[in-house]
């Protein structure tokens, strides 16, 4: 980090548009500045009769320097070190929105000598400035790509430090077990032996603390990440009109006739906190239209690549050797069997007694709550707003299962009497494992990785 920190040191001024850039106007558009010259060159571009105060809104006009040609009608925001994003001086530009006015402001920024912010870079120097730790961090870029009101909660007690309080005291109960070794090696003949059952007690309570933690990796990994969902069976069983009722449109073309579609159809839906990605398969079956057998070839592929597989079957045709050859196919994988058109005939009897069956009426929305619960059964999720605080995702995961092996060790150690310099290596690599979740321990590399995923202007 010893690069990082002295480019930042030397007060480097970095300019970047905060606000997305997408096809379609906005109604605003942000150029952020961050930096020792932030103010120096906001006073060159903009043009206002207000006092310039710190975290007050003024309303004026920025100009080109050289020509005094108007830019934009604007607001400048200034926000004076420390009480900043960054803890450095930050200059905020809230332009019309439009790609072409941004995008000049953002060049004249430049031109006047702050330097295109890296990705993340904004959140880099909040970090580094003491502002944030790296869980908080990590906690606002899920707070921008929050598929769900569930993940957007998880990131948000991420960014309110719930996971860093945690995590800090069992760092800091480590620590102490540390020192009470430590004392013990150098001054032997001054303190009284150290109380071994004390110690077994301490690494006990830290280590249920830690899987405590890591046990909500899968959840942090579905609310970000989300389930993908393939519907699989052979032609006219429904597949279609499934996805239109789950999705509660015409996402799907629904005809009578075999064939009809002919590749894979998405649609993103939220199923119980969850982002969902549902694809609609074509029918699977043995065709000898070429458009159509390499449909059935990328519905293999989704159903392979899905995390939950959705067999669906026609309730007035029941099982067919079609349906075996495809559940051998898939059987290895969570899935679920659809048992649809339970409106237009007997159910069928499936042969499969040991899976989770929802009996559906697609063409009249039926069955929908039911399929839902069943994937979310499936998954083994439960998610909900009370139990999202600590979602982890798979670095802080990484961390934190070195540092449960490295307790683990210590208390192998201790059952087999070795030296008590022997149980400060696996402690000492349990802290350092414990402070790479926070960012205590980290290594510039490793500090470059994960800012890398930010997007520009955060």
């Amino acid at each position: 980090m010893v690069k990082i920190e002295k480019t930042i040191a030397q007060g480097e001024t970095i300019a970047a548009i905060a606000t997305a850039i997408v096809p379609q106007q906005g109604s605003v558009g942000i150029v952020r500045l961050s930096g020792a010259t932030a103010v120096t060159i906001a006073q060159r571009l903009f043009q206002s009769p207000g006092p310039w105060e710190s975290h007050r809104i003024l309303y004026g006009y920025i100009t080109h320097p050289d020509s005094q040609q108007t830019i934009d009608e604007a607001l400048l925001l200034l926000m004076r070190s420390p009480r900043s994003y960054t803890r450095e001086d930050v200059v905020e530009f809230h332009c019309h929105g439009g790609i072409m006015v941004v995008q000049q402001v953002l060049q004249l920024c430049l031109a006047q000598g702050a330097r295109l912010a890296e990705p993340g870079e904004f959140t880099l120097r909040a970090f580094l400035n003491g502002r944030l730790d790296l869980t908080q961090a990590e906690g606002i870029t899920d707070l921008v790509g929050a598929q769900s009101p569930q993940a957007a909660q998880a990131a948000l007690a991420g960014i309110r430090g719930k996971l860093t309080t945690v995590i800090r005291h069992c760092r800091s109960r480590c620590l102490d077990v540390l020192a009470d070794v430590e004392a013990r090696i150098d001054f032997a003949d001054d303190l009284p032996p150290l109380d071994e059952d004390s110690v077994r007690h301490q690494l006990g309570g830290i280590l249920t603390d830690v899987d405590q933690i890591l046990a909500t990796a899968h959840q942090g990994e579905l609310l970000r990440a989300g389930l993908k969902v393939a519907i699989i069976g052979q032609p006219n069983v429904g597949k279609s009109s499934l996805l239109n009722a789950w999705s509660r449109c015409d996402r799907a073309i629904v005809t009578a006739l075999p064939g009809t579609t002919r590749d894979v159809v998405e649609s993103q839906l939220v199923v119980g906190g969850i982002p969902v990605q549902v694809l609609d398969t074509a029918g699977i079956r043995d065709a000898t239209d070429q458009v159509e057998k390499m449909g059935i070839e990328r519905s293999q592929t989704a159903a392979q690549e899905a995390d939950v597989v959705l067999l669906t079957i026609d309730s007035t045709l029941g099982w067919t050797d079609i349906e075996e050859t495809l559940y051998r196919s898939i059987k290895h994988k969570p899935h679920i069997l659809v048992l649809n058109k339970i409106d237009l005939g007997p159910r069928a009897n499936l042969p499969i007694t040991d899976v989770p069956v929802v009996k559906t009426a697609a063409a009249q929305g039926k069955g929908i709550d039911a399929l839902e619960n069943a994937i979310l059964g499936t998954v083994q999720a439960g998610v909900t707003a009370a139990n999202t605080d600590l979602a982890i995702n798979q670095r802080q995961a990484a961390a934190l299962t070195r540092a449960r092996s490295s307790l683990k060790q210590v208390q192998v150690t201790m059952a087999d009497a070795l030296p008590l310099d022997f149980w400060t290596i696996d402690l000492r690599d349990a802290i350092r494992a414990l402070g790479e979740v926070t960012g205590e321990d980290m290594t510039e590399s490793m500090l470059d990785e994960i800012f890398s995923r930010f997007c520009i202007g955060k």
